[in-house]
């Protein structure tokens, strides 16, 4: 299974996937986790900074991951694509041809789990943008990116509580999900 988180910066994608990687299920799974400091380090800019080929780099990782068997990922392509729409730089042209070439990629996920933010704190990793209106208007445009492709697969999922309930939430549905196969 190919199973993504998506959502807005810190609600934890990063830590549920840390989680998952503990438990016995997932045990011959690959992770796959953020890798914005490295990136940004390369002088690669990110958040409502980023440019289309920051984003282009982005897409590539997302994809990359899809082509894997069985891997757990804290981000989707969803992400980027409401990146790339909420970037300053990146015009409005750019952003809708960028959005319908990578969204052919969604069909890839077996399993596409939405956290929304209400509840979960904004940590301050030191990359991260920690501006909460920014940070609600990505949350927003992610919701609206999951309405508007929400054709691209049949399971996509809203999760949250705590990291322990998240998991069981996953576990449950994806069991759910075998049963009815």
């Amino acid at each position: 299974m190919r199973i993504g988180f998506t959502g807005t910066m810190s609600v934890g994608k990063t830590t549920l996937v840390k989680a998952l990687k503990e438990t016995p299920e997932f045990r011959n799974y690959t992770f796959a986790t953020e890798r914005s400091a490295y990136l940004n380090s390369l002088g690669i800019p990110l958040n409502y900074k980023t440019t289309i080929e920051g984003q282009t780099i982005f897409l590539a990782e997302r994809v990359t991951e899809l082509m894997q068997e069985n891997i757990i990922a804290d981000r989707t392509i969803l992400d980027v694509m409401a990146f790339t729409n909420k970037a300053c730089k990146i015009n409005y042209l750019d952003a809708e041809g960028f959005e319908a070439y990578a969204s052919r990629f969604l069909q890839k996920y077996d399993y596409i789990f939405y956290i929304p933010p209400e509840g979960v704190g904004m940590e301050d990793n030191g990359i991260r943008e920690t501006d909460l209106e920014y940070r609600q208007q990505i949350d927003e445009e992610i919701k609206k990116l999951i309405l508007k492709h929400n054709k691209s697969t049949h399971k996509w999922f809203t999760i949250s509580g705590t990291t322990k309930e998240r998991i069981e939430q996953i576990m449950g549905l994806i069991e759910f999900e075998y049963l009815l196969t």
